[in-house]
């Protein structure tokens, strides 16, 4: 079946059976292509593949057939003409960077981003001459009057990290596009099982599939989706020159955490939808950050450009940083890690884990308070997660 088919069939379908050109084996299942380099028929072949004047494998940093599977399938799922796959999901932050980004350029970026994002735009990208101003991910006017005649890019995750604050996609893709600028969305949190932002106005999508496509904690990996004259003349060469490649290994794991991403995500929303009904009702938590909560203030915008809520609650308990480490250390079912999107719920801190490096200044800004804490909500049963945060109900 040719690439072209499966785009008439839906984003469950595409997900199990997209991307796999089976080999002269016949298997069913996608093989892994363990292989640096390749062999050509004759020296003129090879003036032709690495000149781009033919198709076809040259070297595993940039070719290869089990990330090309994958990057077929998330690009057919996000709804984008073209997908590369990087080491990790910094990796294909720094690769948009470098790929978009020269001396003199202005970056706008969300506040409300993972703390990494905030140091790669500020002190790297910095260190060679971009500006990268911050500001609030739901003031539309903001966005606005921050833009530059040198914006090159509207930067920002939504749902955010940690807050789960919900970004208005189509607005701000609009703001962007009346400027002569790019809009990239982060799309970690509800990856395309709940959002697709290159339908709403997006150019770039970026991907940790570390998190949810994986899902079970394995293997680390990023992507970019997106148009394919964009990725092909800007992303693509610095892929091929500077090398963050991902290996077929971790490629063929994202495959099979793209089979099931659908299901798993519903019942990450599910559960995580539960314990944040629960949340509330606890007399040790202030607030609950979740966006399928009535009270939450970008609720009717998540119900309009999501398809669920995703599966990450955060919350303030009552107290200080002392009380939020007193309780992520009297859990005995979570995980504390940092990581997210795990079948295992995991809990964290994020002023002093995922924000940590952040000034307190900014993390001030960006609303991440000492007595923050976030779960990211599993796959057990909710009931033995509440359990395991009893501590909340004395």
């Amino acid at each position: 079946m040719s690439e072209q088919d499966w785009d008439q069939y839906l984003l469950e379908t595409q997900a199990i059976r997209a991307g796999h050109q089976r080999s002269h084996e016949d298997e069913h299942s996608m093989p892994i292509f363990a292989t640096s380099s390749y062999v050509f028929k004759s020296a003129e072949e090879a003036s032709l593949r690495f000149t781009g004047q033919q198709p076809g494998n040259i070297y595993s940093r940039f070719t290869n057939p089990t990330v090309n599977a994958f990057q077929q399938r998330l690009a057919l799922m996000e709804k984008g003409e073209r997908c590369l796959a990087f080491s990790s999901g910094m990796a294909a932050i720094m690769a948009v960077g470098m790929g978009l980004l020269k001396a003199g350029d202005h970056v706008l970026c969300s506040r409300s981003v993972f703390g990494n994002t905030v140091l790669m735009f500020q002190n790297y990208f910095g260190k060679f001459g971009v500006e990268t101003d911050f500001v609030s991910l739901t003031d539309l006017s903001a966005w606005e009057k921050a833009i530059k005649p040198n914006t090159r890019f509207l930067f920002l995750e939504t749902p955010s990290n940690p807050l789960i604050e919900i970004a208005d996609i189509a607005a701000l893709a609009e703001i962007a596009h009346k400027n002569n600028t790019l809009l990239i969305v982060d799309n970690v949190f509800c990856t395309p099982a709940l959002q697709k932002p290159l339908t709403l106005g997006a150019d770039l999508v970026v991907h940790s599939a570390t998190k949810y496509i994986d899902g079970h904690g394995r293997c680390v990996g990023g992507a970019v989706v997106g148009s394919d004259e964009l990725i092909e003349q800007q992303i693509y060469p610095f892929l091929r020159t500077g090398g963050a490649t991902m290996s077929p290994f971790n490629a063929w794991v994202f495959l099979s955490g793209l089979e099931t991403l659908s299901i798993r995500m519903k019942a990450h929303c599910d559960n995580a939808f539960e314990l944040a009904k629960w949340l509330e009702q606890q007399p040790g938590v202030e607030n609950v950050y979740y966006p399928g909560l009535s009270n939450h203030p970008q609720h009717e915008l998540a119900k309009q450009q999501q398809t669920h809520f995703g599966g990450v609650v955060s919350f303030e308990v009552k107290g200080d940083k002392q009380q939020a480490w007193e309780l992520i250390d009297s859990t005995q079912l979570l995980s504390i890690t940092a990581n997210l999107g795990d079948v295992k719920t995991t809990i964290t801190h994020p002023a002093t884990t995922t924000h940590g490096r952040l000034t307190p200044e900014v993390r001030a800004k960006a609303g991440i308070k000492d007595n923050l804490v976030r779960i990211s909500v599993g796959l057990e049963n909710v009931e033995d997660v509440k359990q395991d945060l009893a501590v909340l109900c004395g």
